[in-house]
C-alpha cells in the first residue's frame, strides 16, 4: 500500500457528497469503484457497504480480515462559509505538513479510513481475504452498525480505521445516549418602541464531543445562556435563538437575537464587555479566538418574540444544564469515564424550541444517569424531554491476536511500543458485537486535529506511518 495513493483517492472522495442521511451519492460511487476493480460489492437495506477481495495464492489459509470505516461525514462549516455540501467538493490545502479544510470539516474522519481499505483492495500487497465494511450515518447515531445483519461479511477479525492518533491501538470504546429536551412557547408581540440586538459567541475551537470534552474547550451555547441569564434583569425578550449544531461536535457558535428598550442598551453594552473579560479569564489558556459582541438588527414591523415564561425557564435549564466531564476512570489514568455534551439550542419549527444533547460512558448505569441529570433539568424547567439512539460500549477483552499482532508490528516498524488505549469517543465496534460476537478487533488511524468542526486536518507524516503499519499488519496477519 502506498501513501500517496491513499491520499489520492481521498482526494476524490472529498469530491463526493456524504453528509450523514444523505449518502446515496458515496454508496453509489463506492458501487462504482469496486465494479472498475472487478471486486465483489454488495449492499444491504440500510445502505452499509461491503467490498471483498478473495485472498491471494498462497494465502488462501490466513483469516479473512474485515477492514471497517464509515462512508458518512460531519457537515460543519463557519458561519461565513458559502460552501454547499450537497454538492460542493471540499475545499482544502496542504500546508507545513496537514492536509486542512480551512473553512468546512475535511472529512478525514473518516474518509482517510476508507481510502485506505479501498488501496488495500486494489493495490499489489499480497493477503488473505479482505472485506472493506463501509458503514452509514455513523455520525449521527451509528445507524449502520445498528441495522448489520449477521452474514454480512465473514472474517472475524475487524481493524476498524476511525481512530485519529497516531502510536495508538484502541481496544474499548464509550457507549453513548442521546437526549432532547422540547419547549412549546407562545409567541407574542415584541413590545413597541423596543430595539432589536443580535447578541453572538463566535470563535469557539469547538471540537470532539468525545475525544476533546476533557480539554476544557468553551461551550457557545454554555456562554450564551450564562449571559443571557446574567442580563435578565433588563427585562429583554427573545426573539430568536440558535446555537451549535451536531449532537457530537462542541458548540462553536450561538446567537440570540432580543428586544429590548433603547434605553437600557448601554447596560447590555457594559454587561457585554464584562462577560467578554470574565470568558477570557476562564479559557485564555484553552482558547484563542472567542468573539463576544452585539450588533443592531433592523426593525420589522409585526416582530414576534418567546413567551416571557417559557423564554426564562429556557434560559435557566441551558444555564443549568451539565456540560462536560462528569467523572473520570478509576481504572484507566487519564480516561474520561462519563460526559454530556450541551450540543444545540435551535428554533427550526414554530412554536418550539429544541436542545440537543449527547452523554457518553463506557459503563451503561453512568451513561444512563448523565442523561438523568440532563433531563431532571429540563422537566424541572416544563420542557419535553425524549431519549434515544442509546449504543452499547465495547469493553476492552484480555486475549486479542490481532491486537498482539499490530502491537508487535509497530514495534518492529518504529523501534518502540505503541499505546494499548480505551477511547471516550463512541466507535461502532461495541454495535458489532452484539451481532458478531466472536469478533477480534482493534481500532487504529493515522493522527487527526479539529475533527468535526471546521479547520479539520489531517497529519500527513503521521499517514505515511499509519500506511506502513496497516500494510504490515494485514499482509503479514496468520
Amino acid at each position: 500500500m502506498d501513501s500517496k495513493k491513499v491520499l489520492e483517492i481521498f482526494q476524490e472522495i472529498t469530491k463526493v457528497p456524504r453528509e450523514s442521511g444523505h449518502e446515496e451519492q458515496i454508496i453509489k460511487w463506492l458501487q462504482d469503484f469496486a465494479a472498475a476493480h472487478s471486486l465483489e460489492c454488495r449492499t444491504d437495506k440500510a445502505g452499509n457497504v461491503l467490498i471483498v477481495k478473495e485472498a491471494d495464492p498462497g494465502k488462501e489459509d490466513v483469516p479473512a480480515i474485515v477492514l471497517q470505516s464509515h462512508s458518512d461525514m460531519v457537515c460543519e462549516k463557519n458561519a461565513d462559509s458559502k460552501h454547499d455540501f450537497t454538492k460542493d467538493p471540499i475545499p482544502y490545502v496542504i500546508e507545513d505538513g496537514w492536509m486542512i479544510a480551512p473553512e468546512t470539516t475535511l472529512g478525514a474522519d473518516c474518509g482517510i479510513g476508507m481510502a485506505c481499505a479501498l488501496e488495500l483492495l486494489t493495490g499489489s500487497d499480497k493477503a488473505g481475504r479482505l472485506e472493506a465494511l463501509l458503514t452509514v450515518s455513523e455520525e449521527t447515531g451509528l445507524d449502520g452498525a445498528m441495522a448489520l445483519q449477521r452474514g454480512f461479511f465473514s472474517g472475524k477479525t475487524l481493524i476498524n480505521l476511525d481512530s485519529e492518533d497516531e502510536g495508538q491501538i484502541f481496544v474499548g470504546c464509550a457507549g453513548g445516549l442521546d437526549t432532547t429536551a422540547k419547549f412549546n412557547y407562545k409567541s407574542v408581540p415584541v413590545r413597541e418602541g423596543s430595539m432589536l440586538v443580535k447578541v453572538a459567541i463566535t470563535g469557539c475551537t469547538g471540537g470532539h464531543s468525545g475525544d476533546d470534552i476533557n480539554r476544557g474547550r468553551a461551550n457557545a451555547v454554555q456562554l450564551l445562556a450564562n449571559f443571557l441569564y446574567d442580563i435578565y434583569p433588563l427585562k429583554y425578550q427573545i426573539v430568536s435563538i440558535d446555537g451549535g449544531n451536531k449532537r457530537n461536535a462542541i458548540a462553536r457558535e450561538a446567537f440570540a437575537v432580543l428586544a429590548l428598550a433603547p434605553s437600557k442598551m448601554p447596560r447590555l453594552a457594559d454587561a457585554l464587555v464584562g462577560f467578554k473579560a470574565t470568558v477570557e479569564e476562564e479559557y485564555g489558556n484553552v482558547e484563542n479566538d472567542i468573539q463576544v459582541y452585539y450588533t443592531e438588527e433592523v426593525f420589522q414591523k409585526g416582530a414576534m418574540a418567546v413567551d416571557p415564561r417559557t423564554a426564562r425557564k429556557l434560559i435557566t435549564a441551558l444555564t443549568a444544564c451539565p456540560h462536560g466531564v462528569l467523572a473520570m476512570s478509576q481504572e484507566i489514568k487519564n480516561f474520561v469515564e462519563t460526559s454530556t455534551n450541551l450540543a444545540s439550542v435551535k428554533m427550526t419549527e414554530p412554536g418550539i424550541i429544541r436542545i440537543g444533547t449527547s452523554q457518553r460512558s463506557c459503563v451503561t448505569a453512568a451513561r444512563r444517569e448523565a442523561g438523568r441529570k440532563v433531563e431532571a433539568c429540563f422537566v424541572q424547567a416544563g420542557a419535553e424531554v425524549k431519549h434515544e439512539s442509546e449504543y452499547p460500549g465495547w469493553a476492552p477483552v484480555a486475549d486479542s491476536a490481532v491486537r498482539d499482532a499490530c502491537v508487535a508490528s509497530y514495534k518492529k516498524l518504529f523501534g518502540k511500543n505503541p499505546q494499548v488505549l480505551a477511547i471516550h469517543a463512541g466507535l461502532e465496534c461495541g454495535l458489532f458485537t452484539e451481532v458478531y460476537p466472536d469478533l477480534d478487533m482493534i481500532s487504529i488511524g493515522p493522527t487527526l486535529r479539529g475533527v468535526h468542526a471546521p479547520g479539520e486536518k489531517l497529519d500527513l507524516a503521521s499517514l505515511d506511518k499509519f500506511v506502513l503499519l496497516l500494510t504490515d499488519l494485514v499482509v503479514n496477519f496468520k
